[in-house]
């Protein structure tokens, strides 16, 4: 349950609660500044990092219920004293949650889901399906194209879909630093839609499933149009090739892997080696990688 979702549902509940947020985090801490956990007499939600600085904090806005308390402050070092060897310093902010909280976390809520990174699969089969709830899971932009509206049905809710008919035209309406996933029911769709995605030269990845074979027939395709080096900013096999597992569970967790560095890394373009294969490379801006 996300922090908004538990505060409502706490006010729903006329129970009290307390807003934890780290302020400064310096050396290596288990979290960083803005990190933050809703603590009420019986539950919480969110995380500060875990161990024993969380059970400290969590244990202090308890007080902090009991007493009456509005505000309060934590500076913690996290070493021997507490039981953690980070070695760096966290100081926390303890707030009394009240309906002015609750605005500005809505506020910012919304924000960033708004500005979340895409991810936008092609292919509702079973490693499509398994795709998208596992993205769902992460603060990701989730959207599943099919043409077929059969396959769209019992999603997790934050799973965006589109049964569209054309499904090649998602890729022109997508935003710049898109990460376009394709594994449609025809190998043909494949190429059309994963060179489309290739083409417009901003995507933060562009991946397909599939084998070397397939891989090759691609390049085919792309220098038919000349346009080979194209292959190049193609990640195929999806999900690496370090564990040539089929399952599409198991696909599906490491390509979320791959996602994940790709759409969620600030320094992405410094990377190296990112995956356990050399055809893993993320892209973004316009840059266009070499391999």
């Amino acid at each position: 349950m996300s922090i908004v979702a538990a505060l409502r549902a706490a006010f729903a509940a006329e129970e009290p609660s307390v807003f934890v947020t780290i302020t400064r985090a310096l050396g290596s801490t288990p979290r960083e500044a803005g990190a933050a956990m809703l603590v009420t007499p019986s539950q919480f939600a969110g995380t500060i990092g875990g161990g024993r600085l969380e059970f400290d904090a969590i244990d202090r806005a308890r007080a902090m219920l009991v007493s009456g308390e509005t505000e309060a402050a934590m500076d913690v070092p996290l070493g021997p004293a507490i039981g953690q060897c980070c070695g760096g310093r966290v100081e926390l902010s303890l707030r009394r949650a009240d309906e002015a909280l609750l605005s500005e976390l809505e506020t910012l809520e919304a924000r960033e889901k708004a500005e979340r990174p895409l991810a936008l699969i092609f292919g509702a089969g079973h490693t499509g399906r398994a795709l998208a709830a596992a993205l769902a899971l992460l603060p990701v932009r989730v959207r599943l194209v099919d043409s077929r509206p059969e396959t769209l049905v019992g999603l997790p809710e934050a799973v965006e879909t589109a049964a569209a008919a054309l499904p090649e035209a998602e890729v022109a309406g997508a935003p710049a630093g898109t990460a376009f996933v394709v594994m449609t029911h025809e190998h043909s769709l494949d190429f059309l839609i994963a060179a489309a995605a290739l083409a417009r030269g901003d995507a933060a990845y562009v991946g397909m499933i599939g084998s070397a074979t397939k891989r090759e027939r691609f390049r085919r395709y792309l220098a038919d149009e000349g346009r080979d080096a194209d292959i190049a900013r193609l990640t195929l096999p999806i999900g690496g090739a370090a564990l040539h597992d089929k399952r599409p569970e198991v696909i599906a967790a490491l390509t979320v892997a791959e996602l994940a560095v790709c759409l969620l890394s600030d320094q992405q373009e410094k990377l190296i080696d990112r995956f356990a294969t050399r055809n893993g490379r993320c892209h973004s801006a316009g840059v266009r990688s070499t391999g």
